[in-house]
């Protein structure tokens, strides 16, 4: 069997915003361990799909390692809200490294009559600034009390995704209730019959 060019058809959209459909582009970290971004092509694609990039372009090799590495960061941001403890440092680093292409930047431009008026300068669309993007989204998930008691990690056994808990009560434990929480649910009630 050959090995996939691709991990486009494992990605899933289940997160509830883009930085944990990030994280999950890394599957099953408690068994097989399957990675979803296999090439830089994945990222942009992933980057177009997450509406964080407009359309497909070309982006340097080292955007690959790149956004591997700040999927880890975000996942260990992510594993440390939900054990209720102080993330890795090089993690948080990481993160606000990144936050740097994610926002605007200021320009002094002149107005049709000369004067001096502060703007902003026209958003450079690329692969590296949707990543920063995605470390914003991070960065107010983690960084913001209200949010970071809000993400999870998929309760089921056979399951490691992460998302972001939008339940009016803030008690979801499945990723998805049609499918883990479905077969969570099916399993106690085999094991209540059986007694």
């Amino acid at each position: 069997m050959e090995p996939a060019l691709s991990g486009l058809t494992s990605w899933y959209w289940l997160g509830g915003r883009p930085a944990l459909d990030f994280v999950n582009t890394r599957r099953e970290r408690w068994r097989r361990d399957v990675e979803c971004l296999l090439s830089v092509e994945d990222v942009v694609v992933w980057l177009v799909r997450a509406r964080l990039l407009p359309q497909p372009m070309k982006a340097p090799a080292s955007v690959l390692a790149e956004a591997r590495e700040l999927r880890e960061a975000i996942d260990a941001g992510v594993r440390a809200a939900v054990a209720r403890s102080t993330p890795d440092r090089a993690a948080v680093m990481l993160i606000d490294d990144w936050l740097a292409l994610a926002g605007s930047r200021p320009a002094l431009l002149t107005d049709p009559i000369g004067r001096p008026v502060l703007s902003e300068r026209p958003r450079a669309e690329s692969p590296r600034r949707a990543l920063g993007m995605v470390a914003y989204d991070a960065a107010r998930m983690l960084g913001i009390e209200a949010e970071r008691t809000r993400v999870r990690i998929c309760a089921s056994d056979n399951c490691s995704a992460r998302f972001y808990d939008r339940s009016p009560a803030a008690r979801r434990r499945w990723c998805s209730m049609a499918t883990c929480g479905n077969q969570a649910k099916a399993r106690r009630y085999r094991e209540r019959s059986v007694l």
